[in-house]
C-alpha cells in the first residue's frame, strides 16, 4: 500500500508540473488567438498608430501580425516605459519563474518526503496544489483580460470582414480633402494629424474603393489567384492563413454586396521608393460565417447587410497600381 501510495503521489507531481508549465503559457496562446488586431505592414509607420479621422475618430487596432521587424529601443532599463507600452502581467516574467519555481520546488520537497504534505499526509498536498493551481489561473484569467484591449470591430471566429452593428445606410464617400476637420482636427494637438504628402486625386480614392469591393468580395469566394493580384505578399499569406483556419473548421465566410459609405485620408507618405496610403472606411457588406457542407449560418447574418470602420493601408511603386498591404480594426463602432 505505501509503494502504491508513493506511484501515485509521483504520478501527480508529474501531472502537476505539467499544469504549471500549461498555466505559465496560457496568457501567450490566448494573446496569438486574438483576431481584433491589424496585420500587415505600413512601412517605418507599422507600428506608429495612424492618425483619426472623421470616418474612424476612434483609434485604429495595432498592428500585431507583421513581418517588419519592430524598432529596437536603446534607452536605459531604468528609462520610464512609454506611454501606451504593455506591462508584463503579474506572471510574466519573473513573476511566472518565481511560481514555477515555488512549485516546482515544493514538489520536489514532496517526493523528498517533505513539502507541500507537511504534517497534514498526502491530501493535504493534493488539496494546496489544487488551491494553487486555480488561484494562478484565476489571477491569470484576471490580468490576461485587463491587458487585452475592447475593439469594436471584433472579427466573427478570426474572419476577415468583422461584422458590426447595424445602422442606416448613406450615400456619402471619399472626402477630399477632408483633412484636419471634424475628428481628425482634435487629434493635431497630440502632434498625430491626418496628413496627405503624396497629394491624392480622385483616380487614387476611386481605387481605393474598388479596391475595398474586389477584396472583400474575393475573400468570401476563396478566390486565391485574385487577392494575390490585389495584395501584397505578405498581406496575401495572412488572407490565406485565415481562409485555410476557416477550411479547416469546416466554415466558410461568405461576404458579398460591399459597398463604401463613407471614407478619408489618415495619411499619405513617400518611402524607400514607394507610396503608402492609410485610409478610414466605413462600409456595409452582407457578411456571414456558414458551414462549408450544409451552408448552415454559424454567425452573422447572410440575409442583412452590416457596417463594419476599418483602415486599411494600400502601397505601390511608382507608375504602378495600388495594393493591399495592412488592414487594421477600429475601436469605434458603426453608429
Amino acid at each position: 500500500m505505501p509503494s502504491a501510495i508513493s506511484r501515485f503521489a509521483k504520478f501527480a507531481a508529474i501531472a502537476a508540473l505539467t499544469s504549471a508549465t500549461v498555466f505559465a503559457s496560457l496568457d501567450d496562446a490566448e494573446a496569438r488567438r486574438a483576431g481584433s488586431s491589424g496585420f500587415g505592414s505600413r512601412g517605418t509607420r507599422t507600428f506608429q498608430a495612424p492618425p483619426v479621422t472623421s470616418t474612424a475618430p476612434a483609434p485604429a487596432a495595432p498592428i500585431e501580425r507583421s513581418m517588419t521587424p519592430r524598432p529596437q529601443t536603446t534607452a536605459p532599463a531604468t528609462a520610464q516605459q512609454p506611454f501606451g507600452a504593455q506591462r508584463p502581467g503579474l506572471f510574466g516574467g519573473f513573476g511566472r519563474s518565481m511560481i514555477g519555481g515555488l512549485i516546482a520546488g515544493g514538489l520536489l520537497g514532496m517526493l523528498l518526503g517533505h513539502g507541500f504534505g507537511g504534517g497534514f499526509g498526502f491530501l493535504g498536498m493534493l488539496l494546496q496544489i489544487a488551491l494553487i493551481g486555480g488561484a494562478v489561473m484565476l489571477a491569470m484569467r484576471y490580468f490576461a483580460n485587463r491587458r487585452q484591449p475592447s475593439y469594436g470591430a471584433g472579427g466573427q471566429g478570426g474572419s476577415f470582414s468583422r461584422s458590426n452593428s447595424m445602422s442606416p445606410a448613406n450615400n456619402s464617400s471619399f472626402q477630399i480633402p477632408a483633412i484636419g476637420s471634424g475628428a481628425g482636427s482634435r487629434a493635431s494637438s497630440r502632434g498625430n494629424r491626418p496628413s496627405d504628402e503624396i497629394g491624392l486625386a480622385q483616380a487614387d480614392l476611386d481605387q481605393f474603393e474598388e479596391l475595398l469591393t474586389d477584396v472583400q468580395t474575393a475573400y468570401g469566394a476563396e478566390d486565391y489567384a485574385t487577392l494575390r493580384r490585389l495584395t501584397t505578399p505578405e498581406a496575401m499569406s495572412y488572407l490565406a492563413e485565415e481562409l485555410g483556419e476557416n477550411a479547416t473548421n469546416g466554415v466558410r465566410n461568405r461576404v458579398s454586396d460591399v459597398k463604401l459609405l463613407q471614407g478619408d485620408i489618415a495619411e499619405a507618405w513617400r518611402e524607400d521608393g514607394q507610396e503608402y496610403a492609410t485610409l478610414a472606411m466605413r462600409y456595409s457588406s452582407i457578411d456571414a460565417m456558414v458551414e462549408r457542407d450544409s451552408g448552415r449560418v454559424v454567425s452573422g447574418d447572410d440575409r442583412r447587410p452590416s457596417e463594419s470602420i476599418e483602415v486599411w493601408t494600400f502601397v505601390r511603386k511608382s507608375g504602378a497600381d495600388w495594393k493591399l498591404a495592412a488592414i487594421q480594426g477600429s475601436e469605434q463602432r458603426a453608429a
